[in-house]
């Protein structure tokens, strides 16, 4: 553990003398600085914020260094926080299964020795994927050329380097949750995209992967198109998992940068984020929703009744119309049972309306216009019940398949709404109770939406959403 990795690449990929180096190195983050190429059009969502991943090149500094520094110049002004990098990168050299830590204690570059982190080294080593093998680390540049720039943009820091092999994108993924950590915690993914294609044909190559990137698509991204495709893989398969967005920094090739055009290299750079969908703001909006359950219920009963009797206003009473509970936007589910069984049930997937509004009208509606029950009679109340469920904002899910679906719902927890074509169906988190395997839930949702329980398509869209249930009460 006292060894340590010295500088390979030193004068080829990058200068080897410190001055010209930092000097070098320098240059390049302050023209990405000065706003050219790291200024996104979304850059002021995200201009305070440190990101949580960043997506480089590792060609020579003369080539990709333009593109690398884009990312890396946002840790200048926002990386404060970062005491720990994890570094992944792809095997150029050796072939081997799985992933190889090093174990030396600090890695060597021109401008000083960055100390590993063999602490959380030591948490990993008992993955089947994982082992120390120094050889895949001693002649490989893809990590090395990071650490200059890590260390002008940040100063002191540990250093966690992991180099890939042949391995799977869910054994990648497992290594990153496990070392993921909160803000102290830097992700770097080092790799390069298409090679040695002309000018033209890197250009349309690399920009199909890049949306592959941003919509984590891991699956969409071949051998030849990004030499560093099983690290990247396994980043793609755990942030479709969180909340986290993404934002393109750069995105060239040698041609632009300091090569001829006849034969490329393709380069991208990008910052993930993860995002404001907090615990906190969860427990916020189902607070606030429990707080509106009382006045809710009211209003869902008033609508029924008033029109049971006859006399339903047009318009919502005044009194809803001032309670700044109902009155922001809100989505709704009402439910009507008759002795435990189904006696009407209309909602709404999206707030488009008021809360008030939303529950006034769906009430209205499960009552007496559920198209699969007739219009409910003044001698059907006996054993009736009303319920209503309060929807949060439906959440776009990302997933390669519906394995990777499957493996992503909640039971009990989430609804669901699943998008295919014209089809299209909703369940509630209540169905759990019903459906309890997540299967058997999915499947059920697809003979909703005229779809055979087996069915599967590339186009098939889910997002879900969870919802605070008010009542059953009693008529």
């Amino acid at each position: 553990m006292n060894t340590i990795r010295p500088a390979i690449v030193a004068g080829s990929f990058y200068p080897a003398d410190p001055t010209s180096l930092k000097r070098h190195l320098t240059e390049l983050l302050d023209n990405a600085d000065d706003g050219g190429r790291a200024v996104a059009p979304d850059s002021r969502r995200f201009e305070s914020q440190c990101p949580k991943v960043l997506i480089v090149p590792h060609a020579g500094t003369v080539y990709s260094g333009p593109v690398a520094a884009a990312a890396y110049a946002l840790l200048r002004r926002t990386g404060a926080a970062i005491r720990r990098v994890v570094l992944l990168g792809p095997s150029h050299r050796v072939g081997f299964p799985g992933l190889a830590l090093s174990s030396a204690g600090a890695w060597r570059t021109p401008l000083g020795d960055v100390p590993l982190d063999t602490a959380l080294a030591a948490t990993l080593t008992g993955r089947p994927c994982v082992t120390m093998l120094d050889t895949a680390h001693a002649r490989e540049h893809a990590l090395e050329v990071q650490l200059p720039f890590l260390q002008i943009s940040l100063g002191a820091f540990t250093l966690l380097p992991v180099v890939t092999g042949e391995a799977g994108a869910a054994e990648v993924a497992d290594v990153l949750d496990a070392v993921w950590g909160g803000p102290e915690t830097l992700i770097v993914i080092s790799t390069d995209l298409s090679h040695y294609l002309d000018y033209a044909t890197c250009r349309r190559t690399d920009g199909v992967t890049a949306a592959a990137v941003e919509r984590f698509d891991a699956g969409a991204i071949g051998r030849d198109d990004a030499c560093g495709r099983v690290p990247l893989a396994g980043l793609l398969t755990t942030a479709r998992r969180r909340p986290m967005a993404i934002r393109r920094l750069d995105l060239r090739n040698s041609g632009d940068t300091a090569g001829p055009r006849e034969r490329v290299v393709g380069y991208g750079a990008w910052a993930l984020y993860e995002t404001e969908r907090t615990d906190e703001k969860a427990d916020d909006a189902t607070s606030a929703a429990r707080a509106a359950g009382p006045a809710v219920m009211a209003l869902a009963r008033l609508s029924i009744a008033s029109n049971l009797a006859g006399t339903r206003p047009l318009t919502l009473p005044a009194t809803e119309e001032s309670d700044p509970l109902l009155t922001a936007p809100g989505a709704a589910f009402v439910t009507l049972k008759r002795d435990g069984a189904l006696r009407g049930c209309i909602g709404s997937a999206t707030a488009r309306r008021s809360l008030a509004e939303d529950v006034w009208d769906n009430a209205y509606k499960a009552a007496f216009a559920d198209p699969r029950f007739p219009p409910l009679a003044p001698n059907q109340i006996t054993g009736l019940t009303v319920s209503v469920a309060i929807l949060t904002s439906p959440a776009p899910m990302r997933f390669t398949d519906e394995t990777d679906l499957l493996a992503q719902l909640r039971p009990g927890i989430d609804g669901l709404i699943l998008d295919a074509g014209r089809n299209r169906a909703l369940f509630l988190p209540a169905v759990w109770d019903s459906l309890p395997d997540a299967t058997a839930f999915l499947a059920h949702l697809k003979n909703k939406a005229g779809l055979p329980g087996d069915f599967w398509s590339p186009s098939i869209r889910a997002s879900r959403f969870e919802a605070v249930e008010i009542g059953p009460e009693p008529w």
